[in-house]
């Protein structure tokens, strides 16, 4: 990598990215960098950005219009149980981001009546919320000056200033040393900068597939400068299929869909002779109807082993994102 390409790429990058952010950025409804935006309140702000941990924005956005129309508030959220929340959460994954943000919302109505705070250091008193978030919402919500680092900009960093396919697997004192050298000092310019690494990395700069074609500093680059070298490790994916998290996933399913609790006994046995929601031998689930025949079919299709279902049952008590009676559990 020489030294040129380096100083070229921090003269030229953040003119060259935020024009082409100007003129392609997704218009999300959370999003706020860009001059069309309609805007957004930091509480839609903060829902998105509980939700987009780990969780693609085409499966976010449905979940973040419902949430929204529900609970516009977050004084509209704390007024309801947090299992509400876990129900509504769906299949966006890693649940527990629902039960913490219901937490979150509480603490903003008791300790800063019903209005999310406004700086990086307040945000992260607030339950769910950790370094990453609070710089997020401070930015994108506030327009502060934080330096908002996630897996996408870490990417587009390592490739265009540091000449690397992909940046360290954990978070290093150097690449937070570098953001903060990158970032704009205006403030409205370091909030689209961030929102335009962003989404450089999240559209073109992507993990396994980079379109350089497209990129509009792919002549700043100096990982292609460098020849497009290999990763130095080999990037391991979640497992997901025969995981906790699968059959967790599974038993929260039913839960939402029920009504009413459902016996401990039909998450770990197959009731004999039931051949599925369309079969013979169904269980009395009348009160739960066909969503809950449906996701306890999906369950049991698993064929998870019992004390794997025994352990899952057991985590999702302890976490509170489950209750037990002696009618059964319930969300």
């Amino acid at each position: 990598m020489s030294t040129e390409i380096t100083d070229t790429s921090r003269r030229l990058a953040p003119r060259l990215i935020e024009d082409w952010f100007l003129a392609n950025g997704r218009d999300l409804p959370w999003r706020t960098a860009l001059p069309h935006s309609s805007g957004c309140t930091p509480w839609g702000i903060m829902i998105s950005e509980f939700m987009l941990q780990q969780t693609p924005v085409i499966r976010v956005l449905p979940a973040w219009e419902a949430w929204m129309n529900r609970w516009p508030t977050p004084a509209d959220l704390a007024a309801e149980p947090a299992s509400e929340a876990v129900r509504a959460w769906g299949r966006l994954g890693y649940p527990r981001r629902a039960q913490r943000l219901h937490a979150a919302a509480v603490a903003i109505v008791e300790k800063h009546d019903g209005a999310v705070p406004d700086t990086r250091e307040a945000l992260q008193e607030l339950p769910g919320v950790g370094a990453y978030t609070s710089a997020a919402i401070a930015a994108f919500a506030f327009g502060r000056r934080e330096s908002v680092v996630d897996t996408n900009i870490r990417r587009v960093h390592a490739r265009l200033f540091s000449g690397k396919a992909l940046p360290a697997p954990s978070f290093t004192a150097a690449e937070a040393r570098l953001a903060e050298e990158l970032l704009p000092e205006d403030r409205a310019e370091s909030v689209t900068w961030n929102a335009a690494v962003m989404e450089l990395g999240a559209l073109v700069c992507t993990a396994r597939s980079p379109k350089c074609e497209e990129c509009p500093v792919a002549a700043q680059c100096a990982w292609l400068a460098a020849g497009s070298p290999e990763p130095e490790y080999t990037p391991r994916g979640q497992a997901w299929h025969g995981t906790d998290r699968q059959v967790r996933g599974a038993i929260l399913a039913v839960l939402r869909e029920a009504g009413t609790p459902v016996p401990r006994e039909l998450f770990l046995e197959r009731p004999d002779g039931w051949d599925g929601p369309a079969g013979t031998g169904s269980p009395d689930l009348s009160w739960g109807g066909s969503g809950v025949l449906h996701h306890l079919d999906a369950l049991h299709r698993l064929k998870a082993p019992a004390e794997q279902r025994e352990r899952c049952l057991a985590g999702l008590l302890k976490d509170g994102l489950a209750s037990e009676s002696d009618a059964g559990l319930t969300l």
